[in-house]
Formats: C-alpha cells, structure tokens, sequence
C-alpha cells in the first residue's frame, strides 16, 4: 500500500501567558491507504493537537504551527489557505469530535446537518443531498432514518448521535476518516458497537481512520499500527501486535500496565505511572519522560533520543534504555 499521507516534523505551539507551550514536537508518521492508525496517549500529550494543526483547525491565535509538513495529494496541507483547506475538510478529510452531545447545533436538524456536506463538497441539490444523508444514516444503524431526518439532536441518545456524526463524516466518502476519541462519552456496549461499525466500514469504502484515544484496550482490536506520544513526542510506533507483545518504551510499559488482564497475568496487581506530565513550556532538551521513568540513566538528563528502531523491522522507540534488561543502548 502506498502513503496516503506523510507528515514530517510536524511542531506546534499555543502562547499563553507563562509562555509558549511545546504542545507537539517534531511529530512524524506516515498514514497508508486503508490503514487504521491509532494514536494513544494520557490528556495533554499532544494527540488531538497534532491531528487538528494538519487541518487548520487550532485557534489561531494563540495556537500556531511554526514548523513541519503534511503530504497529501501532492500538496502540504501546512501551507494550504483556510479557503483551500475549506475544500479538503468534510470531502477528503473527515472528523469525528469527541463529544456527540455538543457537536451538533441544537436548533437545526438531524437531515439537514447530515446532509450539508454533501450540498457543499458535491454541490448536490437538496433532495439529491436528503436522499443520500437517509442512506448513510441507514448505514451507521439509525433505525427508521427516513423518518428520523426531521428530529433534533436532542431527541437521540448518546450512541446514536455519535453513530449520526460518523454518518456525517462518511457522507461524502473521505479518504481519511480522523476519529478523536469518539466513544469517551459512551457506556462499554455502545462503545463495543461504534468499534464494531468503524471496522466494517473502514473495509467497506476502503478508507484509511487516524483513531485518537488514550485507551489501549480499544486500539487492540481496531488498529493496523500504533503511534504512542508523550510530551509532544511520538516515543514509540509499532504495528499493534508487536506493541503489545513487545513493549519497548517505559511509558508504554506503564500504559499497558494499568489495564485490566483476562489472560495469565490477571492476578498481577495494576500499575500506575508516579509523578505529573511535562508543562511543556520549553521545548525539552531531555527525555520528557525522565522525571517519571524508573528506568532512567543519567544520559537521559541531558539528551532527548530519537525513535530508532528497537524490535522488528517496523518497531521503533526513543529510549536509550532497553527496559527488558535495564541497560544503555
């Protein structure tokens, strides 16, 4: 498969006033055609941050992107016009937010905010726009869609308006789908059933997801590849069942650590990760992850290491300790 999308030191900042916060550092990765990339990471590591600066979706200010690139199609999206990114957003580039209980603007409804990229991105008429929005909420599992096209949000329940946002995504066929952590909001059945109907339609339309979420658990059944940040960094990436089979950096370690196991170690006590994240407000010179990592050697208090690879053919970690034996590389 080819790279749908290659993004190269990436780096973007929000000023405040403390100062210039390094929310993502010099992120890199590529995104493959029909491939489910999952990025993992506690709250503030930089996950949606990064995924929002390819689309021109930060506040401007404070936020900015000072450096990096995006390849898509030919074109850096970094250096697109919002005019142009206008074109790309919805129709080639789709996403689905967080919390369906805010997403929606409450006084228009279910048709009409479904249907709208379709009118805009495929300049469809209205009953060529309807038409459409009926078929693709039928395809996400909104019973009795026809009927339904003339409720307002308030009148779904939680599963069903994330199901109606996914809807809303795929209305025009994109050929990335970014989905940022969109089952957070929803209990575990509802969440099991979102998974579910993102992977039979990834395989469907042949489209490529960026899944963001800070549960591991969910990646394991969903995602081709795994990206893990921390501090702004992207510390380790691996396809997912070498990651969880062979965990090379201490906080993924540590992540995998805090779930709950079904398996031969079910008796193990969970682990947590002592100390706080980064601030953030210099750029680190340092491994992020020192202050909080029992691992660390003295190097690791002087110098930030580069992803390298560690394990397999496509395992790479930035660590300059192997976290198996203890030792420097």
């Amino acid at each position: 498969m080819s790279d749908l999308l290659q993004v190269k030191g990436l780096e973007t900042q929000f000023r405040t006033r403390e100062g210039s916060v390094h929310a993502v550092n010099g992120v890199s990765f590529n995104l493959k055609e029909g491939e489910t990339l999952g990025i993992v990471g506690e709250s503030g590591c930089g996950k949606t941050v990064s995924m929002m600066s390819l689309l021109g979706l930060i506040p401007v200010p404070p936020g900015k992107v000072v450096a990096g690139e995006a390849l898509f199609e030919g074109k850096d999206l970094l250096k697109l016009s919002n005019e142009e990114l206008r074109h790309i957003r919805g129709a080639k580039i789709s996403v689905v937010f967080q919390d369906p209980m805010t997403s929606f603007n409450p006084v228009l409804t279910i048709g009409k905010q479904t249907a709208e990229p379709y009118q805009i991105h495929r300049n469809a008429g209205k009953a060529e726009a309807y038409e459409r929005a009926v078929k693709y909420l039928e395809l996400v599992g909104i019973p009795n869609a026809k009927e339904r096209m003339n409720d307002y949000p308030h009148q779904f329940s939680g599963g069903m308006r994330q199901r109606v946002m996914i809807a809303m995504g795929l209305i025009c066929e994109p050929q990335i789908l970014i989905a940022d952590e969109p089952t957070t909001a929803l209990d575990v059945t509802i969440q099991a059933q979102i998974i579910e109907l993102m992977k039979r339609l990834r395989d469907e339309l042949g489209m490529a997801i960026i899944w963001i979420t800070h549960d591991l658990g969910i990646i394991a059944g969903l995602a081709h590849r795994v990206n893990v940040m921390y501090g702004g960094y992207i510390v380790e990436t691996a396809p997912v069942k070498s990651l969880y089979k062979e965990p090379q950096h201490p906080y993924t370690l540590g992540l995998l650590g805090s779930l709950p196991r079904m398996d031969e170690m079910s008796y193990r006590r969970l682990v947590s990760i002592d100390g706080l994240p980064p601030t953030l407000l210099e750029k680190p010179t340092y491994c992020p992850f020192e202050p909080r990592c029992k691992y660390a050697v003295e190097k690791c208090r002087h110098s930030n290491p580069q992803l390298s690879q560690v394990e397999g053919e496509d395992h790479y970690a930035a660590c300059w300790v192997n976290p198996k034996t203890g030792k420097e590389y």
